[in-house]
């Protein structure tokens, strides 16, 4: 039975520890309240990217108290409504981040549709091409089954982007998932995509990219893909690294002004670090396995199981994350110096 006592949870952190509560809060059916929300920040607060978020979570069940620039705010869950779902977020809104909070939720209530119109495409935070080839095939391992298919990229800022997801209903989630080395490196794919701006600035990303990856000795296939695009033109260099029992995926958007040559050579740069460590996932795949890892030993997919991985660096987006799913599951999340992490049950009388 859920409770109907708010959890109180530390809002410093911001849109990781919102995210993540909004999600956990439509599953398990508990309210929470965040305190001091961003309140360190530049701009404290609620900002509207937060509100896109809040509003979505209501769409699907619940009702939030929040206002803009307020460092404090809450959500009252009601259970999920399974079915179809066309949500504006507006020019802040991430569209990604939004598919993430409702996946797992939707499909725990049977599956539906999610029809997203926002930002596509941000120098931070996932894309819609990281959701599809990196996210979702992480995530498949617990059950979640989706499929997505852009319509138009929508690029910060202001980005008029739209994509929609079909949401399954659960797979039966395995027991244990183990991922405590990466293995040997089998193959590199470097995928530069455009939209709104010549074709050869995609050419000149992966050729930098190309060749900043051979310098250090890695090799790789190469592909350039044109987008259909909102107002706001851009583009993005995806690589993914397939290992011997993991892969490693990153992503960056091109800022405004940057040339080619700087997006293509700052993800060749984010895979040869990554290279240097000895972790089984990189820092963002770690950190968005949590969520589900947690669900898993929280027996909210089914039979309590359990996870184990190592990660390239425990950054405090995971750390802020572990927190979270904790107070919400009541699970452990052990975090190693050397980065590994174990997700399991809470020991029986465990706070």
């Amino acid at each position: 039975m859920p409770s109907s006592v708010p959890i109180e949870l530390d809002g410093a952190a911001g849109g990781q520890v919102l995210r993540t509560a909004l999600t956990l809060a439509l599953i398990t059916g508990t309210p929470f309240r965040l305190l001091g929300f961003r309140a360190d920040r530049p701009s404290p607060g609620v900002r509207p990217r937060h509100l896109a978020l809040l509003r979505a979570a209501e769409a699907v069940g619940g009702s939030a108290e929040a206002a803009l620039g307020g460092v404090e705010l809450s959500f009252a869950p009601a259970p999920v409504r399974r079915g179809d779902y066309l949500l504006e977020l507006g020019p802040t809104g991430s569209a990604c981040q939004v598919f993430q909070l409702l996946a797992f939720p939707l499909a725990l209530a049977g599956g539906g549709s999610l029809h997203l119109r926002g930002v596509t495409h941000a120098p931070l935070g996932p894309s819609y091409h990281h959701l599809a080839w990196a996210w979702l095939p992480m995530v498949q391992a617990y059950g979640l089954r989706a499929s997505l298919s852009l319509l138009r990229a929508g690029f910060a800022p202001g980005g008029e982007g739209e994509f929609r997801a079909t949401v399954e209903s659960m797979a039966t989630p395995p027991l244990r998932v183990e991922v405590p080395a990466r293995g040997t490196l089998q193959d590199v794919e470097v995928r530069a995509v455009v939209g709104g701006l010549p074709f050869d600035v995609a050419v000149r990303e992966t050729r930098a990219a190309e060749t900043a990856l051979r310098e250090r000795g890695i090799y790789c296939s190469v592909e350039n893909l044109p987008l259909p695009t909102g107002r706001t033109p851009g583009s993005l260099v995806f690589i993914r690294a397939q290992f011997e029992n993991s892969f490693a995926a990153f992503t960056v958007v091109g800022e405004r002004g940057e040339v080619p040559e700087d997006v293509g050579a700052r993800a060749a740069a984010a895979l040869a670090d990554f290279m240097q460590s000895g972790g089984a996932l990189d820092e963002h795949l770690a950190d968005q396995i949590l969520v589900p890892a947690a669900l898993l030993a929280g027996s909210a997919l089914g039979p309590s199981g359990t996870t184990r991985f190592t990660t390239a660096r425990v950054t405090p987006h995971l750390e802020a994350t572990a927190r979270v799913v904790s107070r919400f599951l009541g699970v452990e999340v052990v975090l190693g110096t050397a980065g590994q992490v174990d997700v399991r049950p809470a020991a029986p009388g465990a706070p």
